[in-house]
C-alpha cells in the first residue's frame, strides 16, 4: 500500500485526466452503491415486516376474544397458519409452533412488551419476529409470528454482487472512454507540437491561428503566433544590426589595415609612424562611435541622448576624411548653425549619404547646410547618374540596391541606416526625384 501511494502520477496530461475522471467515477459510484443496497435491504425487511403482518392478521382471525377467556378456533388449513406463529392471551402463551426451544423466548418477550413490534434474531439463521395484538380484544390476544430472512439477505447479497460488477464495468468504460475523448482533444495540440518543430520562425510564414480550433486552442494559437512575431522581429533586428555594424566598421577597419600596409612596405621615419599611429587611432576611435551609436539606438525603449552639435564643423572633418575623393564641398548659410543631436549620430547619418554621392559622382560632392523653419537641412548633392526612378520606391529598404553588379561594394543598409537614426533623433532623411543631374538626399533635424 505505501508503495502505491508513493508511486508518482502519470506524466501525460491524458493519463492525468484519465486518472481524475477514473477517482471521481469510483468514489460516485460507491456513494451510489452504497446508497442503492441501504436502500435495497430497507426495502428487502420492510417487504418481510409487510408478510409477517399479513400472517398475523389471518391468524388473528382464528382467534376468538368474545368471552371470558380467549379460544383459538380450528379451521381446515390450522397446519399452515400455526406454522412460526405464537398466540398468546391474557399474558398466558396459548399455542407454539414445536420444537421453537430459544426462539418461544424471544416471543415471549416481545408479546409481553404489547403493541405491534418487529425485532431480528440471529438464532439458527437470520429470523424476523413481529407482534400484531388481535383486534376488539382491549390487547388481551397478541400473535407473533417469524420469517427465515435467508432469501431476502441472499436476494439483498445478489443486488451487492451485481451492482459491484456493474461498477467496474462502467469504471473501465469511464476510463477508456476519458482516455478516448482526451486524446481526441490533445490531437491538435500534438499537431501544433509537430508543426512548431518544423517550422522555423523568421524563414516560415505559417502561424497556428490559420487552422481551425476550438476557442480555448484557438486562443493559445493566437498566443503563439504573436510570440513567433515578436522572436521573429527581434531575430530581423539582430540581423539587421549586425549587417549595419559591419558595413559600418568597413571603413574605418579599411583604413587600419591601408596604414599598416603601407608602413609595412619599406622604413619609414619616426615622424611617418607617428602619422601611421594617429591615423589607426582615430579609426579605432571612430569604430568605437560607431559602435556605442548603434548599439544604443537597437536598446530597446533607448532615446537619442540629447546633445547639441556645429554642423558646419563635423561635415568639415567628414569631408576631409582620406579615404574621401578630394572634390567634396561644403557650403552653409552661416557659420554657427547647430542641431539638436549629438556629433556621432550626425556622423553616422551623413557618413552613408556622403559615402554613396562620392561612389557615384562623376566630378564634384556638396555639402549644403540651411537653416529650416523646424531645424538644421543638410543636402547631399552628387553630379552622377542619380537614382533610377523606377528604384527610388526601394531606396531605403534594407539590402536593396538599384544595381547590384555596377562594380561598387556596398550592402544596401546605408541609406536606411540613416533614416532609421535619423528618425531616433525626431528628423528625417529623404530623397529629392526632381533633383537632376545627379541626386540629392535631403537630412532634417531639430535645431539645438
Amino acid at each position: 500500500m505505501a508503495g502505491l501511494l508513493r508511486r508518482p502520477a502519470p506524466r501525460t496530461l491524458r493519463g492525468r485526466l484519465s486518472l481524475v475522471a477514473l477517482t471521481t467515477a469510483a468514489l460516485l459510484m460507491l456513494v451510489l452503491t452504497v446508497v442503492f443496497n441501504a436502500v435495497a435491504r430497507h426495502r428487502l425487511q420492510h417487504q418481510a415486516d409487510d408478510e409477517l403482518r399479513a400472517r398475523a392478521a389471518a391468524v388473528a382471525a382464528t382467534v376468538d376474544t368474545s368471552g371470558t377467556a380467549v379460544r383459538v378456533l380450528e379451521t381446515y388449513h390450522d397446519a399452515l397458519l400455526d406454522t412460526n406463529v405464537w398466540i398468546y392471551g391474557g399474558g398466558h402463551l396459548l399455542e407454539a409452533p414445536p420444537n421453537a426451544g430459544r426462539l418461544t423466548r424471544v416471543a415471549d418477550a416481545l408479546a409481553g412488551r404489547g403493541g405491534r413490534r418487529c425485532v431480528t434474531a440471529g438464532l439458527d439463521g437470520p429470523l424476523r419476529l413481529c407482534s400484531q395484538p388481535v383486534p376488539g380484544d382491549a390487547g388481551r390476544a397478541t400473535v407473533v409470528t417469524a420469517l427465515d430472512l435467508s432469501p431476502y439477505r441472499s436476494s439483498a447479497d445478489t443486488l451487492l454482487l451485481g451492482s459491484l460488477a456493474l461498477d467496474v464495468v462502467m469504471l473501465a468504460c469511464t476510463y477508456a472512454l476519458t482516455r478516448l475523448a482526451v486524446g481526441r482533444a490533445l490531437r491538435p495540440v500534438r499537431t501544433m507540437t509537430d508543426q512548431a518543430t518544423q517550422w522555423s520562425a523568421v524563414a516560415s510564414g505559417e502561424r497556428f491561428g490559420r487552422t481551425l480550433h476550438p476557442a480555448e486552442l484557438a486562443r493559445l494559437g493566437t498566443s503563439l503566433d504573436a510570440l513567433l512575431d515578436r522572436i521573429r522581429t527581434l531575430l530581423r533586428h539582430e540581423r539587421q544590426l549586425t549587417g549595419e555594424l559591419s558595413h559600418e566598421l568597413r571603413t574605418p577597419l579599411s583604413r587600419i589595415i591601408a596604414e599598416l600596409d603601407w608602413w609595412r612596405a619599406r622604413p619609414r621615419t619616426a615622424a611617418q609612424t607617428h602619422a601611421t599611429h594617429e591615423v589607426i587611432a582615430e579609426a579605432a576611435r571612430s569604430m568605437r562611435t560607431i559602435c556605442d551609436t548603434l548599439l544604443d539606438d537597437a536598446r530597446e525603449g533607448a532615446s537619442t541622448v540629447p546633445g547639441t552639435v556645429q554642423v558646419l564643423a563635423t561635415l568639415h572633418r567628414l569631408a576631409q576624411d582620406p579615404g574621401l575623393p578630394p572634390h567634396v564641398t561644403v557650403t552653409a548659410d552661416g557659420p554657427a548653425l547647430e542641431a539638436g543631436v549629438p556629433p556621432a549620430l550626425l556622423e553616422r547619418v551623413v557618413s552613408p549619404l556622403l559615402a554613396n554621392a562620392c561612389r557615384y559622382a562623376r566630378s564634384a560632392v556638396t555639402l549644403c547646410v540651411r537653416h529650416a523653419p523646424d531645424g538644421v537641412r543638410i543636402e547631399v548633392i552628387d553630379d552622377g547618374p542619380g537614382v533610377p526612378p523606377a528604384f527610388a520606391g526601394q531606396l531605403f529598404e534594407p539590402g536593396r540596391r538599384a544595381d547590384p553588379g555596377d562594380g561598387h561594394g556596398g550592402a544596401g543598409l546605408g541609406l536606411p541606416l540613416a533614416r532609421r537614426l535619423a528618425r531616433s533623433a525626431g528628423g528625417e532623411v529623404t530623397h529629392d526625384p526632381g533633383h537632376a543631374p545627379g541626386a540629392r538626399f535631403v537630412v532634417s533635424l531639430p535645431a539645438g
